[in-house]
């Protein structure tokens, strides 16, 4: 059974941890036994242990718990100990930091997929004069089969006659940003897309691949997949740019409850460069 350790702020800062499940000798140096006010069990002074960081409370290990490997299973937590070069502590570390981090990003890029829909469905029900626009909208193939599967997940939760709202809530953040293509450009962009975006001034092609990458980073997370290995930090300051150009207000009110500043400085074996 792996020795474990629990954290005391206190006596962290006073170098001492408190062994809990046996009590064994620490591994370290120093094994002088010590006794504090209110402390059950021995007591040793600077414990080499691994410090994790996971879930909000930092916990001290021994080693990496046996059940990792098996329920995490070896494939998936390769790219985590390849990230550092097989530390096995730490990749945990990692693994759980970037559960948080993609927890974290779940706000912007809500917020982004919510504001670029609505903005789009605005200009494009103004533009062919019904909120169901994709019924007389010029969309090909592609875009018209996903209206067309919206509207079956529909029927399948029991909503036979959607409504207008019913569909756009449906589509999905790939949907909105497909019709920001070249494609699109002499029906959609020039005549009514351009104006969803009124803090734009670039060119349309620059603007759909930001947004593109964003849906790439969507689905990662919402497939669980390692995010660790991206420029972070300069994903997250893409949110907040397109989030700009639909409306800049909503950016100061995000930043207020955003919490992946934070933890991108508290990435386990340091910064990504």
């Amino acid at each position: 059974m792996p020795v474990r350790w629990r954290y005391s702020e206190e006596l962290f800062e006073a170098g001492f941890v408190r062994l809990l499940d046996q009590e064994k000798p620490c591994p370290g140096r120093h094994a002088e036994q010590r006794r504090t006010r209110g402390l059950r069990g021995p007591v040793y002074p600077e414990a080499p242990l691994h410090v994790s960081y996971a879930f909000g409370g930092a916990i001290l290990r021994a080693e990496l718990p046996g059940w990792v490997e098996r329920v995490i299973s070896v494939p998936r937590f390769a790219p985590y100990l390849g990230a550092l070069s097989g530390d096995r502590l730490v990749a945990w570390d990692l693994y759980q930091w970037n559960i948080q981090v993609s927890e974290a990003f779940y706000g912007p890029l809500h917020c982004l997929e919510i504001c670029l829909r609505n903005a789009e469905h605005d200009r494009l029900r103004t533009r062919f004069r019904t909120d169901d626009w994709w019924r007389v909208a010029p969309l090909d193939e592609s875009e018209a089969a996903k209206v067309a599967a919206a509207k079956q997940k529909l029927a399948r939760k029991g909503i036979g006659l959607p409504t207008a709202d019913d569909v756009v809530t449906e589509l999905t953040f790939g949907f909105w940003v497909s019709l920001l293509s070249r494609k699109y450009d002499r029906h959609l962009w020039v005549p009514a897309l351009h104006r969803a975006f009124p803090y734009y001034s670039g060119r349309r092609e620059p603007l759909r691949d930001s947004l593109q990458t964003m849906v790439f980073l969507r689905n990662r997370i919402m497939h669980h997949e390692p995010i660790h290995h991206r420029h972070l930090a300069a994903d997250h300051d893409k949110i907040y740019r397109l989030l700009g150009y639909v409306e800049p207000q909503v950016v100061g009110w995000l930043r207020a409850f955003d919490r992946v500043p934070d933890l991108l400085t508290r990435r386990p074996g340091g910064r990504r460069r």
